[in-house]
Parts: structure tokens; sequence; C-alpha cells
């Protein structure tokens, strides 16, 4: 599991891997996503990677292994997790647009407080997954066994989960506009509010 060190600006964000800076405190910001970005090109397995903060804008994910790294308040744009397998990843507050996570394999993931936003995961075990006070608007979860994961407070528009398990799903506190959940287990979710 990652190890964080606080950025040697002072200002109490995480210092990026391989650097004693934040990524917002970089002299060369542009150099050092560089660094970052090979980095991911240059390995399958990427385990315990502090990027917090970094803006990843068409990087390719796909068919990495990414173990105990720390994504919080990252944005992610055009990027591609299709076949992706994360285990104990941490995206609090981040943001994703037009991402592709489909026939992905997350477990054990903090998306808590994130903005999904024209994303799929169709096709994808995304099992004990939090996205409790997530975003989420225009994303589809078609086919993927979402099973004991947390949409608690989330905010869902216009988005999908045909023929998904739910199983142990939680969804209480959670608002609903315009999803689609046919051909899906809803009766094994959670979908009440605490009173």
């Amino acid at each position: 599991m990652f190890f964080i060190n606080p950025c040697a600006a002072g200002c109490g964000r995480p210092a990026i891997s391989g650097s004693n800076l934040c990524f917002t405190h970089h002299a060369n910001p542009e150099q050092e996503y560089l660094r970052i970005c090979s980095c991911i090109a240059e390995n399958k397995t990427i385990k315990d990677l502090i990027l917090s903060g970094v803006h990843f804008v068409n990087i390719d994910f796909s068919d990495r292994h990414l173990y105990g790294c720390n994504f919080k308040e990252a944005s992610f744009s055009g990027c591609n997790f299709s076949g992706v397998k994360m285990r104990m990843n941490f995206f609090d507050f981040s943001s994703f647009a037009n991402c592709d996570f489909a026939k992905s394999d997350i477990q054990f993931l903090s998306f808590a407080g994130t903005d999904f936003k024209d994303c799929k995961f169709t096709g994808s075990e995304i099992e004990h997954v939090n996205f409790e006070g997530a975003v989420i608007i225009n994303t589809s979860f078609n086919n993927s066994n979402l099973y004991n994961s947390r949409f608690i407070s989330a905010d869902l528009t216009k988005s999908s989960f045909v023929n998904c398990n739910l199983k142990r799903v939680y969804f209480a506190s959670a608002k609903h506009d315009h999803i689609d959940f046919k051909s899906s287990n809803t009766a094994e979710a959670v979908f009440e509010t605490e009173e």
C-alpha cells in the first residue's frame, strides 16, 4: 500500500510518487506528467503509486493491473480502462469524462464523491466498490456484476444498469433520474432511505 509523504511546499496535499512535491506545486508539470504517463505505458502492473491531482487526458490504462494506488482528486478525460484489473485503489473526489471501463475487473475501490459523465462499465466485475456521494451522468453499467457495491447518497442521472447483478448493492438515499434497471435483480438491492 502507498505511503503518504506531504508536499514539501507545505500545502498539505500528498507528494506524488517519485517527487517531494504534489502535482500542483511542480515547477514543470508537463514534464512530470510525461514521466507519469511513461511509467503507465511501460508497466503492465502498477503498485503503490500516489498520483493525486494529476489530470490524465486520453491515456491508455487498458489491460493494466493497478494495486494500492492513490488517485484522489485526479481527473480523467477520454481514458481507456477497458480490461483493467484494479484492487484497493482510491479515486475519491476525482472526475471521469468519456472513459471506457468495459470488461474491467475492479474490486475494493473507492470512488467516493467522484463525478462520472458519459462513461461505460459494460460487462464488468465491480465488486465491493464504493460510489458513495458520486455524481453519475449518462453512464452504462449494463451486463455487470455489482455485488456488494455502494451508491449511498449518489446522484444518478440518465444511466443504465440493464441485466446487472445487484445483490447487496446499496442505493440508500440515492437520487434516481431516468435510470434503467431492466432485467436486473432489483429485489436483492437496498433502496430504502433512512428517516
